[in-house]
């Protein structure tokens, strides 16, 4: 792999950043939006009367930074020219979050409710690669627009991270399955059209295969919206479900009857590659800021960057976070080369250590700053509280060190793993 960014890669930022100037900025500025980036940032987000959900005024805004993105050509990035995107790769997908991120908060990028000018656009890559004609004619035009999404329902109460031992079941009756089962942190229900339920439909727990996922349209009876979880950081939009006796057709199944893992799995593989990106970003802003504050506050006559108290913390993080991009970067670009399962030992490094390294970088930016970096009038609190969720969900950082430990142990087999192990 070349290390030197491709040309067009670099140009492309460049783009990014002058729309965002153009576009961006001034309405993030507009009709004192700048409510949910200041201080009052939690409080303008959250609908207290509606059970800590997202304001509705908050996604508002959000879905019209998206619009104009899209209208731009950029919110798209990842997809297929002939879906309206680019042809985006992992490695770009990559660079970009980490670029977005480095820039600190904005409604250019802002990751607690998963939002970015330049979309993630999972589930459509999902479509894309799962959903049967029937459901792509139904779904894609209204995803592409943004105008239509399904949540995720994966983890469940009494199993989290392990969805093989899942036990929400599916059993076949004539042309329609039957549904029973619970569903947690189920990010998103209150704003889609049908929730992605996996349930297993053969084998026995702990199996990886016989599980299966169904699309199951909001309302269909006996699919209940429980209550949605509050969390370190609000607000919140992570439901717990309960479906009793749901009745789907057979054309709800996604992806194939009893292959539904492999859903999951490229789901996560393409998430936690951006999501890592995402949190070196975040860490390399909180370092910036932190050696920018150092330099200009001078308590007991001299700059606090001369300390070397001050100095060296920043230095190993700031060391670990140039590491970390070489990761990243060739992990992004081996699963470009050699496919989106290939690198997945190494997507679970670079999840691990990217949100720690997140964490530890905010925790350090608010030290350094002292009372200011504490309160909500500079922003690592509330990148703590949010890079800090990274650490469990998709998969906590001890089921990415599992995995990894499964493949340095031979546990697991690599398989066609190529790229980084073979350079």
């Amino acid at each position: 792999m070349d290390m030197e960014l491709p040309g067009e890669l670099q140009a492309y930022l460049h783009e990014l950043d002058e729309f965002i100037e153009r576009e961006i900025r001034p309405l993030e500025q507009a009709d004192d939006n700048i409510r949910f980036f200041d201080h009052r940032r939690e409080d303008a987000r959250t609908d207290w009367d509606r059970g800590g959900l997202p304001s509705r005024d908050w996604e508002a805004l959000l879905g019209e930074a998206r619009r104009r993105a899209d209208a731009a050509g950029h919110y798209r990035y990842p997809l297929a020219e002939e879906y309206g995107g680019k042809n985006g790769t992992n490695l770009g997908m990559a660079v970009i979050r980490e670029h977005l991120a480095a820039k600190g908060l904005g409604l250019h990028n802002d990751l607690q409710n998963e939002h970015s000018i330049v979309g993630n656009n999972v589930g459509v890559l999902l479509m894309l690669a799962y959903g049967s004609d029937a459901q792509k004619k139904e779904w894609l035009e209204g995803m592409l627009a943004g105008e239509r999404a399904f949540a995720f329902g994966i983890t469940e109460p009494a199993h989290g991270s392990d969805a093989t031992h899942m036990e929400t079941t599916a059993v076949r009756d004539g042309d329609e399955w039957v549904i029973n089962g619970e569903k947690t942190w189920n990010t998103g229900v209150h704003v889609a059209e049908a929730d992605l339920i996996f349930a297993r439909t053969s084998g026995d727990a702990g199996d990886g295969d016989g599980i299966t996922c169904f699309l199951v349209p909001m309302g269909t009876d006996g699919f209940t919206v429980d209550e949605y979880l509050w969390t370190f950081n609000m607000p919140t939009d992570h439901a717990h479900v309960t479906l009793r006796d749901v009745r789907v057709p057979d054309s709800a199944v996604f992806g194939g009857v009893g292959k539904g893992l492999q859903v999951v799995q490229h789901f996560f593989n393409e998430n936690r590659i951006r999501q890592a990106a995402s949190s070196l970003g975040a860490a390399r802003y909180c370092i910036a800021r932190s050696v920018e504050y150092a330099k200009a506050r001078a308590p007991f006559g001299k700059p606090l960057a001369s300390n070397q108290a001050i100095q060296f913390p920043l230095v190993e993080l700031h060391t670990q976070c140039e590491m970390l991009q070489a990761l990243i970067r060739r992990t992004a670009w081996g699963m470009d080369t050699y496919g989106t399962f290939s690198q997945s030992e190494y997507v679970s490094m670079c999840n691990l250590w990217a949100n720690r390294l997140c964490c530890e970088a905010a925790d350090r930016a608010m030290q350094v700053h002292g009372g200011m970096g504490y309160s909500r009038h500079t922003p690592f609190e509330h990148i703590y509280r949010h890079h800090r969720r990274y650490r469990i969900t998709e998969g906590a950082e001890e089921i990415q060190m599992r995995r990894v430990a499964g493949y340095l142990f031979g546990y697991m087999s690599r398989g066609t793993a190529k790229g980084v192990a073979a350079q």
